[in-house]
């Protein structure tokens, strides 16, 4: 296991995810909706350095994909269900994923799902804080903070300060077959 990242590349990959979303998007309303877990952090995070400007109309939600997600048999035999938090109207909304990492684009399928049944947006782009390549989908993200080079099979284990004590974020190498 190589201890890839620390906390200092953490904050500098939000801070890269905060300044490019304000240079696309200030002065627009915009919806922070962090996929839990560890999106809705990254996303509490960005949206903390948002705040800091004056004049910007911000929204937050967090969501929860785990009944939709398709490898949802294989998460657990009793998976942690958690509850979305979506209290603006997102019918109309230029709402803004937020997850930790990008990997197949499966994740991501599964939020829009999820994020479909609040309403119909008006537009929807994606913010991760870390791409690692290999997508199976169609899904690229619109706002990135660290691109990291990973073999297929390398398990990318993040943490956050909120959720697991301490940022850092790992990879743990698998052999090729």
């Amino acid at each position: 296991m190589e201890n890839l990242l620390t906390a200092e590349d953490i904050a500098a990959g939000v801070d890269r995810l905060a300044l490019a979303i304000t240079e696309k998007n200030r002065g627009q309303p915009i919806a922070l909706v962090g996929i839990r877990s560890r999106g809705d952090e990254v996303a509490e995070r960005v949206l903390t350095l948002l705040s800091a400007e004056d004049h910007w109309e911000l929204s937050f939600g967090v969501l929860d994909i785990s009944l939709y997600r398709d490898d949802f048999e294989h998460l657990h035999e009793n998976p942690l269900l958690q509850e979305s938090d979506i209290t603006f109207p997102v019918e109309g909304a230029h709402i803004i994923l937020v997850d930790d990492v990008l990997f197949t684009g499966r994740t991501i399928r599964a939020a829009l799902d999820a994020l479909s049944d609040y309403g119909r947006p008006a537009k929807v782009e994606l913010a991760v804080l870390i791409d690692r390549g290999h997508r199976e989908m169609p899904i690229q993200p619109d706002y990135v903070g660290i691109v990291l080079d990973t073999r297929r099979l390398d398990h990318v284990l993040v943490s956050l300060e909120g959720t697991d004590g301490k940022d850092q974020v790992k990879i743990v190498a698998k052999p090729s077959p």
